[in-house]
């Protein structure tokens, strides 16, 4: 028999019991928009812990820092440990496979001044070069992370949230001052209270260096560390601070030199996310602790992952419930076209013709109902996202969709999946039908009425 004429039969077929097909199609397409739905809101949910993760920092980035917390092994805090981190160790960091960035940070204390007002800070000091591969934010009005080798101009790239704290500390007013780092003025100058020398009133016994500076905005609009954050590049930063080491007396100079041979911590970045894991663990084996996004997204992933099983799950009770009923509708037919099935024994058919017509019937169930379960996932999808509120809220509790992120996401790979596993429900469903309507004998099917 011809594929053409099966397909032929088997359409006619079905078209003649409608009733019947519907109901079967109508158990497919229920199981199909709990299995596609149900995914859908396991993913949404994946990628919603991504996105909140993301607000904190970058996947490749590794992070190194001079002062590790340790715990014991009942998970208790036991104290705090220090690592020596300075270039011999960078060194060694470049060597491992797949790092691509490797940059460290020096934490400089800096008094910015505008007018009659100032306030102290940190400036995180790095290589500019750097900044891009450890994805740094985007810049305000288009502007590069591209360094400045001026020794009179100090260029930094800042937040906007860390200049709300200006005050006036010649006037009987304390009120803090916002101040605009794209249209105030400002100048920089060393402020490190270690190694500053003072006579027996406090005061600062040397005359401090100002830098008039060229503030670069970052471009976020989410709250993380850069919407606070000051950074340098190492190599204007090495100019002034010679500049104020000169100016000291030796026991402090040496004290102020001490802090430029060991750095607060190392910013490394990974080629991509699958190689964080390796790297961490070449950081490890050289005795020393790191962190990453990784260590966060691991046990979140894991609960994910746990979620759209059960998710899942639940949408294939549902195909399953489909699959009996798809069975159940074949074996039926059986009986109703047991005469039908004798005759088109008696003509010649093979007998794989026979159960091939059978195969397509249920295939075409499960086809038919697959496309419709998956156009209206998509309406059940769009509905979630948009009236799903409560429920996304519910979610967000434990991290999950929420606070704008979608509750339901359908990846394009999805409906194909689903139609997919529609067809072979079917197929897998009508398998036992098809086999019985085989072994019918002709003789007994044509005295059949």
């Amino acid at each position: 028999m011809k594929i053409s004429d099966l397909m032929k039969m088997g359409l006619r077929n079905l078209g003649r019991r409608k009733a019947r097909t519907a109901l079967t199609v109508v158990g497919i397409v229920i199981g199909t928009i709990s299995i596609v739905v149900m995914i859908s809101i396991g993913i949404g949910m994946n990628q919603s812990f991504r996105e909140n993760l993301m607000q904190y920092g970058s996947f490749t980035v590794i992070n190194m820092d001079k002062n590790q917390i340790s715990y014991d092994e009942n998970g208790n805090y036991s104290g705090e440990k220090k690592q020596k981190l300075d270039d011999k160790l960078i060194e060694k960091l470049k060597q491992i496979p797949h790092v691509k960035t490797v940059s460290p940070v020096v934490n400089l204390p800096v008094k910015l001044k505008t007018g009659n007002y100032e306030n102290t800070t940190q400036v995180n000091v790095m290589d500019a070069d750097s900044f891009e591969d450890l994805e740094f934010p985007k810049l305000k009005h288009g502007k590069t992370y591209q360094k400045s080798h001026s020794r009179t101009k100090i260029k930094l790239w800042v937040g906007t949230e860390g200049f709300f704290g200006f005050t006036n500390p010649n006037s009987a007013n304390y009120q803090p001052k916002r101040v605009n780092p794209e249209k105030d003025r400002m100048t920089l100058s060393v402020y490190d209270e270690e190694s500053l020398p003072r006579d027996e009133k406090g005061n600062i016994k040397i005359q401090l260096k100002e830098y008039p500076t060229e503030m670069t905005v970052f471009d976020t609009e989410t709250f993380n560390e850069y919407s606070y954050g000051f950074y340098m590049d190492k190599e204007q930063f090495m100019y002034i601070f010679q500049d104020y080491v000169k100016q000291l007396p030796v026991d402090k100079r040496k004290k102020a030199e001490k802090k430029l041979k060991e750095y607060e911590a190392i910013k490394l970045n990974a080629d991509s996310v699958e190689d964080v894991q390796s790297i961490q663990e070449a950081i490890q084996k050289l005795g020393y602790k790191s962190s990453s996004m990784s260590d966060f997204t691991k046990p979140i992933e894991n609960f994910s992952k746990t979620i759209q099983m059960v998710l899942g799950g639940v949408g294939a009770i549902s195909m399953l419930v489909a699959a009996i009923s798809i069975a159940n509708t074949m074996i039926m037919s059986i009986y109703e076209r047991t005469k039908e099935i004798g005759v088109m024994k008696v003509l010649g058919c093979h007998i794989s013709d026979v159960k091939k017509l059978f195969l397509f019937e249920a295939a075409m169930m499960g086809l038919i109902g697959g496309v419709i379960g998956i156009t209206m996932s998509y309406a059940a999808s769009y509905a979630l996202n948009t009236f799903g509120g409560a429920l996304g809220s519910a979610l967000n509790m434990f991290g999950g969709a929420g606070g704008g992120s979608k509750l339901s996401i359908i990846p394009l790979w999805l409906p194909f999946v689903a139609a997919g596993f529609a067809i072979i429900i079917g197929i897998v469903s009508g398998y036992y039908p098809a086999s019985r309507a085989t072994k019918i004998s002709a003789i007994e099917a044509m005295k059949n009425e």
